[in-house]
């Protein structure tokens, strides 16, 4: 069991996490038709909307309520209302997900109640669109965390409740955040490959995979449909991926009785037997010839690429569960984790973090930690202390600014893990330093009675 090292700084070097709103933001991002909407300053949200466009490079769809110094001291609820009826006018959207900031969690206010109240006396005119609140203030928590509190109030505030009838092929997914476009993509041709129907919550896959409309859409475009939210219960089974669905899952439990099995990561050759077994036991069908060969082909790279992994040692730094999930597998694969430094401490899976110990903290302690590290492994904002440090640097996570297609990027079962194998050990030969004519050469230094003595081997 790792111990957590709690955070001791009165200040972040070098900023590791991201926030809770960009988190639920995120999730909103994955449900069609979908505008999420920040209630606090315009700042919060300009912040936010930069990091997105830079790591997806594309436009994203994000509003604010713009509370100003008037707003701020008497409150937002009048700024909450327009913009509620501002967008549903203007952009027509099936969702608009509130996120709230820390401007108005730190005053106080009843959202729940002031979204009741627009529900009450715009009730025709917000007709059509669904309004869910997610309560996430920047102050505490990270983008994990976000993410499942967005989900979390989906399917509080829209899934119809009470035990329905079942459909056997329908399966409920609700997926970490740390899990990318491709690995939602590879997640769903896998399970409909038994024969069985995914519905994902929430569905990135179809909103940010980078297709260009053949019209401007001034909402998400593709992903978890609201209907398909409203009509969840009726699946016969939910897998969950990351313990920070857990909550979400444990909601959607008690609200329709559906029945859930988690995933603390979906990496690594045990995961993904275990997530096909599943599989093959829900449908009765028995495991198809191509996933059996793309585990053979795992298998291989397991054999070609642990050579440059064993001995090795690894500082990571990244949300709890991706902590979790990548160093399973670095450790799996011979290697050791000589730093891990999380985001936040709020999350159980921490003391499963194969590591003597975990820091809650940034960068900076991360660039403290990792001093004698063959590897770092972390988001682009890593890239200054990777210099520093002299060490690789492998982008992982959110945000990746400097590199292209971050999010077609495979990291979960056979073929994502056989993926991350290659270019782990990729990685270790380009940056493998050549040996010197000294370290070739141990006579080179031998000393002599007479005074150092050079090599046979440099005579002419």
């Amino acid at each position: 069991m790792a111990r957590i090292l709690p955070q001791t700084k009165s200040s972040a070097v070098n900023p590791l996490k991201s926030s809770q709103p960009l988190g639920a933001a995120f999730a909103f991002l994955g449900v069609d038709g979908a505008m999420p909407l920040f209630h606090g300053s315009q700042g919060c949200t300009s912040f936010a909307l930069v990091l997105f466009v830079r790591h997806f490079k594309e436009a994203i769809p994000l509003q604010t309520t713009a509370m100003d110094e008037v707003a701020t001291i008497l409150g937002g609820a009048d700024n909450l209302e327009e913009a509620i009826l501002n967008l549903k006018t203007r952009t027509k959207p099936k969702l608009i997900g509130v996120c709230t900031t820390a401007l108005v969690e730190t005053r106080g206010e009843d959202c729940a109640g002031d979204i009741a109240d627009i529900r009450l006396k715009r009730a025709e005119e917000i007709a059509g669109t669904e309004v869910v609140l997610a309560n996430t203030p920047d102050f505490d928590g990270a983008i994990e965390d976000g993410w499942a509190k967005a989900v979390t109030a989906m399917i509080e505030g829209i899934t119809r409740p009470g035990e329905q009838a079942r459909q056997p092929k329908k399966i409920a997914i609700l997926p970490g955040w740390n899990l990318t476009v491709a690995d939602i993509e590879h997640l769903r041709e896998m399970v409909e490959s038994f024969g069985l129907k995914p519905v994902i919550l929430p569905d990135v896959s179809g909103s940010l995979d980078g297709t260009v409309p053949d019209r401007w859409v001034t909402t998400t475009y593709g992903g978890t449909s609201v209907e398909d939210i409203r009509e969840l219960g009726t699946a016969e089974q939910c897998i969950v991926i990351g313990e920070h669905m857990r909550c979400p899952a444990e909601v959607l439990h008690k609200v329709t009785g559906v029945p859930y099995v988690l995933f603390r990561s979906l990496t690594g050759l045990k995961s993904a037997d275990r997530f096909v077994s599943l599989l093959s036991a829900i449908s009765g069908a028995s495991v198809p010839a191509g996933v059996r060969r793309r585990r053979a082909q795992l298998q291989d790279a397991l054999l070609d690429g642990h050579f440059h992994f064993g001995g090795k040692k690894i500082a990571i730094a990244a949300e709890p569960d991706q902590l979790y999930q990548l160093a399973t597998f670095f450790v799996g694969m011979g290697s050791e984790i000589a730093a891990a430094v999380a985001t936040t401490d709020m999350s159980k899976i921490l003391e499963k973090v194969p590591a003597e110990s975990v820091q809650i903290g940034d960068l900076g302690d991360l660039e403290t930690l990792a001093a004698s590290a063959d590897l770092l492994v972390t988001h682009s904002h890593g890239r200054q202390a990777a210099q520093r440090l002299g060490i690789p640097l492998m982008r992982v996570g959110f945000p990746i600014f400097d590199r292209l297609g971050s999010q077609h990027k495979l990291t979960i079962l056979y073929q994502g893990t056989r993926d991350l194998v290659f270019e782990v050990a990729n990685i270790f030969q380009a940056y493998r330093q050549a040996p010197t004519p000294e370290e070739l050469d141990p006579l080179r230094k031998r000393e002599t009675p007479d005074g150092p003595r050079s090599s046979p081997l440099t005579r002419h």
